[in-house]
């Protein structure tokens, strides 16, 4: 199993920080598609795939900024 660090989730994203949250945000992306669509070819977890995808710079994101209540 390959181990992805906090540090190669930095390169495609501007912080670690930003890495680990655009993953978990991809990882809950592809829980929510059907089973039948995912390629079953790497029996792998959805949070490794997603790790993986953003350390290939497979992925593309936008940053929004939230809105604050009352404003």
């Amino acid at each position: 199993m390959r181990v992805v660090t906090p540090d190669e989730t930095a390169k495609p994203t501007s912080t670690k920080y930003l890495g680990v949250l655009v993953a978990a945000r991809y990882a809950r992306e592809l829980n929510a598609l059907p089973r039948d669509t995912m390629p079953t070819t790497a029996q792998k977890k959805l949070t490794t795939r997603a790790l993986e995808a953003l350390v290939a710079s497979d992925l593309d994101y936008d940053l929004v900024r939230r809105r604050r209540k009352g404003t």
